[in-house]
């Protein structure tokens, strides 16, 4: 419940600045939240090995874009998640504690020095964590670990129509990972660790109405680092070099509206950093739930 309650602040720290916004002509802002959940449960005079599981999710996405000045532009994104599972013993009918499922905060702004050129110059700021870290039950620990990228170099808008646009940028980035490591188990001592790399960024985005009612949401980010600030502690080690391979973010979002009110939302997620596994990683979700267009 703590994510829940987290969630619920942050879901209402963007959106007072849009709503104090909506007089200025020029803002194209979205914003929507959806709520997906499951249940079934089973009696204790059940027989058949069925056990209950009660699933939910909910999603907040939301954007900001305003052509400032001539030569300002201004895009700022907020993506919030968090879902929990709760599962019952096929034995006993017993529930277990909720088990967390999905948990994630993403928030990135980005301004494009529009010079009406063939690219851009721009400047951008992204913070990525999530709000509990669970995998010590004995110690949770809250925005852990937390990433931060500072990047800048150049853009270009190849489409854009309403609310629609494919932009691509490249450019230098600096990254700050900072995270709580527990360093005696016994005690549960943390100490805060801080790991900074540098190197090269590229973000290609799309967003598009593919129809009324069918819409897709892409970003895929490519990230090579040059430097990593602890690269004499891992030296000589099996992974040494595993800083050096190019870290992948490819993510997709196919929402089809079934009325105003319901939607299926198709999500899938490619990560691949050779520093957390040698094997990429795929996230898949699939969800009929309530979606909520607050603008």
């Amino acid at each position: 419940m703590v994510g829940v309650t987290i969630l619920t602040a942050l879901t209402l720290a963007p959106v007072a600045p849009a709503a104090a916004d909506s007089s200025q002509a020029g803002w194209k802002k979205s914003l929507i939240i959806d709520a997906t959940t499951t249940q079934t449960s089973y009696s204790d005079s059940w027989v058949g090995g069925e056990a209950g599981s009660v699933n939910w999710v909910s999603n907040l996405n939301s954007s900001a874009e305003k052509q400032l000045k001539e030569w300002f532009d201004l895009r700022s994104t907020l993506k919030l998640s968090f879902g929990q599972t709760i599962t019952q013993d096929a034995e006993t009918k017993n529930w277990s504690k909720p088990n967390k499922s999905t948990d994630l905060i993403d928030w990135e702004n980005v301004v494009r020095f529009t010079l009406h050129k063939i690219v851009d110059p721009y400047a951008a700021f992204r913070l990525e964590t999530q709000f509990v870290d669970g995998s010590v039950e004995a110690k949770k620990r809250f925005f852990s670990p937390l990433r931060l990228t500072e990047s800048v170099g150049i853009a270009r808008k190849f489409y854009e129509r309403e609310n629609d646009h494919i932009t691509s940028r490249l450019g230098l980035a600096l990254r700050q990972t900072m995270k709580s490591v527990i360093i005696d188990s016994l005690v549960m001592t943390l100490e805060d660790s801080t790991l900074t790399d540098g190197g090269l960024e590229a973000v290609t985005e799309v967003v598009l109405a593919l129809s009324e009612k069918l819409h897709y949401t892409g970003k895929l980010t490519v990230y090579k680092a040059f430097f990593f600030s602890e690269k004499d502690k891992v030296k000589g080690t099996p992974f040494e070099d595993d800083w050096k391979a190019i870290d992948v973010n490819w993510e997709n979002i196919i929402s089809a509206s079934i009325s105003k009110i319901i939607t299926v939302n198709f999500y899938t997620q490619l990560l691949y950093d050779k520093e957390v596994s040698k094997k990429g990683r795929f996230k898949q979700t699939l969800g009929i739930g309530f979606v909520f267009k607050m603008i």
